[in-house]
């Protein structure tokens, strides 16, 4: 499934900046001026999974029918690997009155209605040489994020309001009069400020309509603090600022630049600095992990001679439609599902091991895929 994410905030608190520390490169202009992005820059970006190393040289150096190893194998001999990727979109900055059109105004809102979810970016350094456009500090910052999109939801509910109530009144049916009845609980909530929630649908033909409406509150959203190098372990290690009203415990502390000086690094280069520093995971690596968090998001894992890849699902996907972010045809011609959980694989060293075992499962269409799974699927031509 294809994951994307948009990187929201006021100007110059590092966006772009962060873009490029994920991308591990420089591409996204970060400048010392408002709107330095105007149209977004976008960077796909891979899913740190340290299990994909190690399957890619399980199934290169499988143990031989008789128990005995095959010498270790060469980079060149491993299978290639395919990671899950999000694709990151570094949005225009926005400032406060964005909801009637200021700075980029109706443009960036558009953006972020494209995305499956949102990072806000907050500044929480002090640097006199990089321009405060709107800011003062992190908790009036990220207010005013949240008040610009509660406004544009707030003229885009009254619309949709106004459109339902006719429609109710010309079809009768009861079904529309439970969609107006939800368009103005959440029309109510937003006009008394406060964070959209979950909703009672009460009829399970809503949850398509519903997920449909083009709202920028309800879309899962993670606040990451930007902070100055100096600042990055202290802030790591008390969780960044206590926010009020707290969203869920969705923070993550980074520093941005930090990450993006480290680009030219070699991945065992950045880990060994970082650890100078008293850290033990980079900052991107702890917001990815959030987001997938966030979203409710797991990967599971298919493992042979031509790639070894990660598959990215929702959380309680059944076995069929995880075929399906393979192909959609796996999943219309399911049959089963070959299924090892990656530690079981692992401790049994290859697959003809786990099958010697009973540790290999034949899965049906009901079957939960666990994160870290290993599916072989069978399906019909």
């Amino acid at each position: 499934m294809g994951l994307k994410i948009g990187l929201i905030g006021l100007p110059n608190v590092g966006k772009s900046t962060l873009l490029n520390a994920l991308l591990k490169k420089r591409v996204a202009l970060s400048a010392n001026y408002p709107f330095a992005t105007i149209e977004p820059n976008v960077g796909v970006v891979a899913v740190p999974d340290s299990r994909l190393e190690e399957l890619a040289d399980l199934i290169a150096n499988e143990k031989s029918t008789s128990g005995e190893s095959k010498p270790t194998p060469e980079v060149s001999q491993r299978p290639p690997i395919v990671p899950a990727v999000v694709e990151f979109v570094d949005i225009a900055g926005l400032v406060k009155g964005a909801s009637t059109g200021a700075g980029l105004g109706n443009q960036f809102l558009s953006h972020i209605r494209e995305v499956d979810a949102i990072i806000h970016v907050i500044r929480d350094f002090t640097d006199i040489n990089i321009i405060r456009e709107g800011s003062e500090n992190p908790d009036s910052d990220k207010l005013v994020i949240e008040i610009e999109l509660g406004l544009a939801d707030l003229q885009t509910i009254e619309k949709l309001a106004y459109t339902q109530e006719k429609e109710a009144k010309v079809t009768k049916d009861p079904l529309e009069n439970k969609k107006l009845e939800i368009l103005n609980v959440i029309k109510k909530n937003l006009e008394e400020g406060k964070i959209l929630g979950h909703y009672e649908m009460g009829d399970e033909r809503l949850i398509p309509w519903f997920k449909s409406l083009p709202l920028l509150t309800t879309k899962p959203m993670l606040n990451v603090f930007n902070v100055s190098e100096s600042e990055y372990k202290e802030k790591i290690a008390t969780s960044g600022r206590k926010i009020d009203p707290p969203r869920n415990d969705n923070t993550v502390v980074i520093s941005a630049k930090l990450e993006e000086d480290l680009a030219d690094y070699s991945e065992e280069e950045r880990l060994e600095y970082l650890k100078t520093l008293g850290i033990e995971q980079t900052g991107l690596e702890r917001l990815i992990t959030k987001a997938y968090s966030l979203l409710d998001l797991i990967s599971y894992l298919t493992a042979g001679k031509k790639e070894v890849r990660a598959w990215t699902i929702k959380k309680g996907a059944k076995a069929p439609e995880a075929a399906g972010v393979i192909h959609t045809d796996f999943e219309k011609g399911f049959i089963r599902a070959q299924v090892i959980s990656f530690d079981k694989l692992v401790e049994a060293g290859s697959l003809v091991e786990a099958k010697k075992k009973g540790w290999l499962r034949a899965e049906g269409k009901e079957y939960i895929v666990q994160d870290g799974d290993v599916i072989e699927f069978l399906v019909s031509s």
